[in-house]
């Protein structure tokens, strides 16, 4: 989940190691297919001036090296009947520390589950849903996972909007 610099990310390579392996080519790609991951190969290569060959190459060594971890689609929870959007931050008892790989799978598998964060602080995990009305979400709070013996606390603040800005780093 959540990486720093003094940890490892999910395939063994030090966040430092990933950036400093990344020239102006990759990094090229990179904001492109953030901007649109359905980018055409030949339309990455000519935006860069470089081979379509060579693009295609680079695009296979980054999603090799685990740079690219994927391609998704983002869809508007809105348009699956699931309009209203909250942030739930999850305790565990302390005696519950073994099974935090359990219990975030067993988050992942819930249909309301849009991403799931293990944090630092008083919480243990933050996780974002989205679900059809305040019924949907005080069942899944208070009817799923509170109920849960690894469960201490939850707390629950719903979102009015929020915004995903591009990828700027790059």
């Amino acid at each position: 989940m959540a990486t720093s610099s003094s940890t490892r990310g999910d395939h063994g390579t030090e966040p430092n190691e990933i950036r400093s392996g990344l020239d102006e080519i990759d990094r090229g790609i990179l904001r492109v297919l953030a901007d649109d991951a359905r980018t055409p190969n030949n339309a990455i290569a000519a935006h860069l001036g470089i081979a379509a060959s060579t693009c295609l190459a680079r695009i296979r060594s980054l999603r090799e090296r685990g740079i690219i971890r994927g391609f998704r689609t983002d869809i508007d929870p809105v348009a699956l009947g699931r309009g209203l959007q909250a942030l739930i931050s999850i305790r565990l008892h302390s005696h519950a520390r073994p099974k935090i790989a359990a219990f975030r799978d067993f988050l992942a598998q819930l249909p309301s589950v849009e991403s799931i964060y293990f944090v630092t602080g008083d919480r243990d995990f933050l996780v974002h849903v989205a679900v059809e009305n305040s019924v949907a979400l005080r069942d899944l709070v208070a009817g799923t996972l509170s109920v849960r013996p690894e469960v201490s606390d939850t707390n629950t603040s719903v979102l009015f909007d929020y915004l995903r800005p591009g990828f700027r780093s790059l």
